[in-house]
């Protein structure tokens, strides 16, 4: 497991309840397969030197030090990025080396392969998933990518019943959809039994 590496763009401690149940430490990993146009973490993406190599030891080690707010609040290592599921062996082994005191979470925008999905599902306690907006169109305009591998990866994780585990984050995204369009995501999500919803509205910043 030593010999595993990953490369991070940042870690922040002391997260409480914004990232899953609790205190939380926010792990936000390299690469991403979007490219959003309004992305909240372009250092993520490219090759530019922005981010440090851990082991999964030494992520282990730094993220330790706030085992005791972990487990007297139900909090644990939120996973993100990026996107964290391009990394399903790293933060496998990882869970083998914290155990199950601890939860993990994942941010996640579920546009990987659903092997991906399925190997992390049972290391997994929280999934907040990123849908941007179901419509194919409007999802493609605004990520430059398809989603079409995304709404499987919804089913897989329904047939798994873990419904309940999932926090659904829809924005509200100027220029690029609309109310109604999110109502309509919420309408097709609920459809697949999902009921725990997070709507918002993108803030723009003015350059």
């Amino acid at each position: 497991m030593e010999r595993q590496r990953a490369k991070i763009i940042g870690i922040a401690r002391h997260r409480l309840s914004t990232d899953g149940d609790g205190v939380t430490t926010l792990v936000a990993f390299h690469g991403c397969p979007l490219r959003c146009r309004y992305c909240l973490n372009p250092q993520s993406l490219g090759d530019g030197g922005r981010f440090r190599e851990y082991s999964l030891e030494q992520l282990y080690t730094e993220t330790r030090i706030d085992e005791l707010y972990f487990i007297a609040t139900n909090g644990g290592v939120t996973f993100g990025g990026g996107e964290p599921c391009l990394r399903p062996d790293f933060i496998r082994h990882f869970r083998e080396l914290c155990g199950e005191s601890w939860q993990i979470n994942l941010e996640t925008s579920l546009n990987v392969p659903a092997d991906n999905i399925a190997s992390l599902l049972p290391v997994v306690n929280t999934l907040i998933i990123d849908i941007k907006d179901m419509n194919p169109e409007i999802y493609r305009n605004y990520t430059g990518r398809g989603n079409s591998i995304v709404l499987p990866n919804l089913r897989l994780i329904a047939n798994s019943g873990r419904q309940s585990d999932c926090i659904i984050r829809i924005p509200l995204i100027h220029d690029f959809n609309t109310d109604a369009d999110r109502e309509a995501s919420r309408a097709a999500l609920e459809q697949l039994g999902f009921t725990r919803f997070d709507l918002f509205t993108y803030q723009i910043r003015k350059h």
